[in-house]
């Protein structure tokens, strides 16, 4: 009885203990601003059009078929995604901003499958958090604006919750490794690294099996235990330059955008609230007036605090139960993907391989093969063919496309052929099972070939 009363005794101390706001305050402009130049970036390399404009067919997730391309008013998407990113950073109407930017951004990534990303998922849900969290109290047009809102203290888990997100990728991230390929056979790392050897200094190490092994095993411990480091505060500093140097070595050996960018701002979370309210006082010469950082000792008041602790609370418990929805699966992740998305599983294969469609009329018999070209871009079937969601949907778009041009009786079938990490190319979907009747919830058992380990 008295465990229990010492622990609710905790749980309430916790709930009303108060840090100052300077961490999240921090966060809320380096978060948007990195999203603003993201927008940007993507506007300028082309990509708009490129990925979502230009293709004939675009992967759907399943519940979001309703969610498409705006045609040219895709760029008026990205313009209101980056300046809503812009208006988060520097604190200007920033609910409605904050708001705007998740459900802009949820709609880009939300147009192709193909485009799936692991930081684009992280940055999904880390701006749906900030929506409950008053990251404007302070540093902002609406603190300079409104005098109520502003303050330099705010509840403990305002910023601990933030914390978790991190850790959850990390470990997670760290888990997935633990498999064969990665720490027995070193892959897919054998296979990325030596493609990489005209890279100064480290390059003529990358060609080393060795290395291959020290990156799959250090990438491993790095991701399992580099929160623990950067909570303890006499291994911060050193945690935190590791994790410079890891994301900035990630940048330079594999293009994966801005997420080693992102990790980086976002574990300065970590750091104590003292550190970022005297960096920010310490820059408030270079900033306008409205975004000074002041200390006026005051805490943000919200009616609605506990409510939201209580929400989001479920929505974490949530985003720890959702990587583990790959355990409710049998046979390789890696091969039949049912869990393997929104569970930080990074770079963790090389999947090859090509998918031959053959379309038959199931009463005369006559059949024809299809040009995938003619439906989709290089990027689009070179995902398609490995991954068993895509194969198929794009089956199923096959169907329709040909029943509209006037073919009757119509079966969709597919040869295909992956290779995972390093193996040899083995058959991937059931050449004799019409894909037209395949329901993928279900996951027929004769619609997959299993993997030969």
């Amino acid at each position: 009885m008295r465990m229990e009363t010492d622990l609710n005794s905790y749980i309430v101390s916790y709930i009303n203990s108060k840090t100052k706001a300077a961490p999240l305050v921090v966060f809320r402009i380096l978060f948007g601003l990195v999203m603003c130049f993201s927008m940007i970036r993507f506007w300028l390399n082309g990509w708009i059009e490129e990925l979502y404009i230009n293709p004939s067919f675009l992967f759907k997730y399943d519940g979001f078929e309703w969610v498409q391309v705006l045609g040219n008013g895709t760029y008026l998407l990205f313009f209101i995604c980056g300046l809503s990113a812009l208006f988060v950073a520097i604190g200007f109407k920033y609910r409605i901003a904050i708001t705007v930017f998740f459900l802009s951004f949820l709609y880009i990534e939300l147009l192709d499958k193909t485009n799936y990303l692991n930081h684009y998922y992280f940055i999904s849900v880390v701006s749906f958090i900030l929506i409950w969290l008053p990251a404007h109290c302070n540093s902002s047009i609406d603190s300079s604006r409104n005098p109520i809102i502003k303050a330099s203290y705010i509840s403990r888990w305002q910023i601990d919750i933030l914390k978790l997100m991190l850790a959850i990728v990390y470990i997670y991230a760290g888990l997935a490794k633990l498999n064969y390929d990665w720490m027995i056979r070193a892959m897919p790392l054998t296979i990325w690294l030596p493609t990489k050897v005209h890279i100064p200094i480290i390059g003529a190490l990358l060609d080393q099996k060795w290395m291959h092994y020290a990156f799959s095993w250090g990438g491993a411990i790095y991701d399992l235990s580099i929160v623990f480091f950067l909570l303890w505060k006499r291994t911060r500093g050193a945690a935190f330059m590791l994790v410079i140097m890891f994301h900035v070595l990630t940048a330079v050996l594999f293009p994966i955008g801005m997420f080693p960018y992102i990790m980086i701002f976002s574990t300065l979370i970590f750091f104590s609230s003292s550190l970022h309210a005297n960096v920010l006082q310490s820059i408030s010469r270079a900033l306008p007036s409205a975004l000074v950082y002041i200390d006026n000792g005051k805490s943000y008041m919200s009616k609605n605090n506990k409510l939201f602790l209580i929400f989001l609370g479920v929505f974490m418990m949530f985003q720890v139960a959702l990587p583990l929805r790959y355990l409710t699966h049998d046979g390789n992740v890696f091969w039949h993907e049912r869990g393997y998305r929104y569970a930080w599983r990074v770079m963790l294969m090389e999947k090859t391989g090509y998918a031959n469609f053959r379309i038959v009329d199931t009463v005369s018999q006559k059949r024809f093969y299809v040009r995938n070209d003619d439906f989709l871009t290089a990027r689009q079937e070179k995902e398609m063919a490995t991954q068993p969601d895509f194969i198929l949907q794009y089956a199923k778009y096959l169907g329709k496309h040909f029943s509209s041009q006037g073919h009757k009786n119509l079966a969709v079938y597919v040869e295909s052929y992956v290779s995972l990490n390093g193996r040899k190319s083995q058959p991937f979907v059931n050449p004799e099972v019409n894909l037209i009747n395949v329901d993928y919830t279900t996951l027929c058992n004769n619609f997959l070939i299993p993997l030969d380990e």
